[in-house]
């Protein structure tokens, strides 16, 4: 039962990212391109992916856990205030996140 109630999810999930992608290209362009609009739009996938981020990052079992991730995220964010190129972002965070859990933090 489990497994079908995840499919489930999994399936509407699916049909609603569809049904938003087509409304938004069934949309009149002057309504999209309204300042507003854009600037709405743009912070909107901006506090998706940093949810997601946090979620990732800071969770387990869905408890929040402060472990190497969020020291690897911290280290990232570090590097993204410094200008670094994306690759060596993700570097920093991956090297930082294997060095702490090498040395036992969980």
């Amino acid at each position: 039962m489990k497994g079908a109630v995840l499919w489930l999810a999994i399936v509407a999930a699916g049909v609603a990212t569809f049904a938003i992608k087509l409304v938004g290209h069934l949309l009149p362009r002057h309504w999209l391109a309204k300042p507003p609009v854009a600037r709405v739009a743009a912070l909107v996938t901006v506090a998706l992916l940093s949810a997601l981020v946090a979620v990732q990052a800071a969770t387990s079992n869905g408890r929040v856990v402060l472990d190497a991730r969020v020291a690897g995220l911290a280290a990232a964010a570090v590097a993204l205030v410094v200008r670094a190129p994306f690759v060596v972002v993700v570097l920093v965070a991956a090297v930082v996140t294997a060095l702490l859990r090498w040395a036992g933090l969980p």
